[in-house]
């Protein structure tokens, strides 16, 4: 039995294809690749998204010829329980227990020394020098966004481009979902996740992010808190402790507000010192002390 298909073969079919049907080409010709596509190609839902496959095909089974529609219609129901067999069988892996094996199993993909990794310097990566299209939608916009996230995926791995560029594409879409589109904040977001990315001392969110263990969906979301890396965390718990202890050593000038209110007594003769008790990119910490009634509190 041949081997599946991979992701440029299916690009290249699908773009095939896409040209057939625009050019009014006799009917027999998209259906022979539709054919094709149905008994050859096994695509993973990362390969679906990167080469479009999916919206191209989905958007056939709506055409006037019967038969391409029908053929169509049958191939996005095979690649839709593709992709559930593959979330299940992540879904198993993540559980601790074996995935169940599919009905009828798809032919092996092709083998993994097939893939060629990175070999040389990882901290210099990019997809213009990798050799990598970035051109995947018809958005200049969305593309150049598809280049940085492959830029900082790529930066010190040596996986190989091709799934890079793959990851790449399925985090640029999630972003674009999340974000309702090329607005402000899914351009904020991607240079966002770029830089983080890009952080030398978070070495381990690239590789988290290719090995799925952060999905495209949930990194697309996250906050910059929870981008931070365990010993990023740490230092700024143990900052914030220090700064603290540093703010609770007595003053010996006060600032008198005639603008703050105490909560206990409602007089505004307040006074207050200021702290920075967090990282420096967090506002400072107001710490308060009402001169009438003694009622001390804090703020930022």
């Amino acid at each position: 039995m041949p081997a599946m298909m991979d992701q440029r073969e299916l690009e290249s079919r699908v773009k095939a294809l896409n040209k057939s049907v625009a050019a009014n080409e006799p009917p027999e010709s998209a259906i022979k690749l539709l054919d094709s596509l149905k008994n050859d190609a096994a695509p993973t839902e990362e390969m679906l998204r990167a080469t479009r496959a999916g919206i191209i095909v989905g958007k056939l089974r709506s055409n006037p010829n019967k038969e391409i529609a029908r053929a169509a219609s049958e191939l996005v129901i095979k690649w839709k329980k593709l992709v559930e067999q593959e979330k299940n069988s992540k879904l198993q892996k993540t559980k601790g227990s074996p995935a169940p094996a599919p009905a009828s199993s798809p032919a092996a993909p092709a083998p993994t020394s097939l893939k060629k990794t990175f070999t040389g310097d990882p901290e210099k990566r990019k997809y213009d020098t990798d050799g990598v299209d970035i051109k995947r939608t018809d958005s200049n916009v969305r593309n150049q966004c598809i280049g940085l996230m492959y830029n900082g995926l790529a930066y010190r791995s040596t996986e190989a481009g091709s799934d890079v560029i793959a990851k790449a594409v399925a985090v640029e879409h999630a972003i674009f979902v999340a974000y309702k589109g090329e607005t402000a904040d899914y351009k904020k977001k991607i240079r966002s996740l770029f830089s983080n990315l890009k952080t030398k001392s978070n070495k381990e969110l690239g590789p988290r992010v290719m090995s799925g263990d952060i999905s495209p969906d949930r990194f697309a979301v996250m906050t910059d808190e929870e981008l931070k890396s365990e010993d990023q965390r740490k230092k700024d718990i143990e900052l914030e402790k220090e700064n603290m202890k540093k703010a609770q050593v007595p003053m010996a000038e006060k600032s008198i507000s005639d603008s703050l209110e105490c909560g206990r007594c409602k007089k505004k003769k307040v006074s207050y010192t200021q702290a920075q008790t967090r990282s420096a990119d967090e506002p400072m910490t107001t710490f308060c002390e009402c001169m009438n009634c003694g009622h001390r509190w804090k703020f930022s």
